[in-house]
């Protein structure tokens, strides 16, 4: 399927939002969940809330507690699973986004004002500043809210779950364990 998705190595933001709402409506009807699904496409010159995201995908209803529950851990496996079943590479995750009533545009929104809180702490008092471990979609958020803030410089840390953002002053010498 991931052939018929990626057309000149991009993604057909068409084809790609029917073979979402195809899977997602499948998923949510074989699970016996009372959602409904939306799924819409996004022009490449208008990204959304900052994001790469060219495709958007919402599921709200009765059930949309049982997907948010735990940080959001079904909505992520759900998201997984689409990722899977699409076949796309991950260099084309970032392009589809799929959320449940606002929940993660607004952890996305969170991450990017604690990255910006953060930053200003590192700028006042030069010191490294380490957030919480985050996935890797949430740590490029983070990197991405920053890449142009002057004073202040970012890197990934650590293996596996436990990889964080470190916010260091910009003119600190990166750290060799990244």
């Amino acid at each position: 399927m991931a052939k018929e998705l990626i057309r000149d190595g991009k993604l057909d933001r068409q084809a790609a939002a029917e073979a979402l709402r195809h899977f997602l409506e499948n998923i949510v009807l074989v699970s016996g969940l009372e959602l409904q699904v939306s799924v819409r496409t996004v022009s490449v010159e208008g990204p959304v809330s900052g994001s790469d995201a060219e495709v958007l995908a919402d599921m709200d209803g009765k059930d949309k507690e049982m997907l948010l529950e735990r940080g959001g851990e079904v909505l992520k496996a759900f998201e997984h699973l689409a990722f899977r079943a699409l076949r796309l590479e991950p260099a084309y995750h970032e392009k589809i986004h799929i959320d449940c009533g606002g929940y993660r545009a607004l952890r996305f929104e969170e991450l990017r004002m604690t990255a910006r809180v953060a930053a200003e702490r590192v700028q006042t008092s030069h010191q490294p500043f380490r957030l919480n471990p985050m996935s890797s979609r949430e740590r490029r958020i983070v990197h991405m809210a920053l890449k142009d803030m002057t004073g202040v410089r970012t890197e990934s840390a650590g293996v596996g779950e436990d990889r964080q953002v470190v916010i260091h002053p910009a003119d600190s010498k990166p750290s060799r364990q990244s």
